[in-house]
């Protein structure tokens, strides 16, 4: 697993644009709200420490994570932003209810990055247990949050280079 190998928050500072005169719009997803909740903090943390304000960060709620591609195709429509991170999580259980959510929602994301105008950040940790997302929510693999926020910050930098 990738993760084991690289700490989701750890990233070379320096190689991140400044982000004051960026505009974010984060989808979150309120189930498994524990995780979630991290993930986010970890995002807003992060884009605030890269030089974000505060207004230039808005957030949307969808109630699961299959419903984060609807939200995030609702920002790229408002043109309010720059980039959209989705987060989200989703735990294996006992029916393949994990495959179609997580399948439907990749493919989503995907197919918004492709039509769409500005970066969608995919942000949904899919996971076999719970202690792995939290693992990956601010535990010992660090912060899926961080490495979206650091990631929207470079692919908005990667969208003004082509806008000149």
């Amino acid at each position: 697993m990738a993760t084991a190998y690289h700490n989701l928050s750890a990233y070379d500072i320096n190689s991140v644009p400044d982000a004051s005169n960026m505009r974010f719009g984060i989808v979150v997803s309120e189930w498994n709200e524990n995780i979630t909740g991290a993930l986010l903090h970890g995002a807003k943390e992060t884009l605030k420490r890269h030089g974000a304000s505060d207004g230039n960060i808005i957030v949307y709620t969808v109630p699961g994570s299959f419903e984060l591609t609807y939200g995030a195709a609702r920002f790229v429509h408002s043109g309010e932003v720059d980039a959209v991170i989705v987060l989200g999580c989703v735990v294996r259980g006992d029916t393949p209810h994990f495959d179609y959510v997580c399948a439907g929602t990749t493919q989503g994301i995907a197919a918004l990055n492709t039509q769409g105008s500005i970066p969608i950040i995919f942000g949904l940790i899919t996971t076999d247990t719970m202690q792995q997302a939290e693992d990956r929510a601010g535990g010992i693999h660090g912060n899926k949050g961080d490495e979206c926020a650091v990631t929207a910050i470079k692919m908005i930098g990667l969208a003004k280079q082509f806008e000149k």
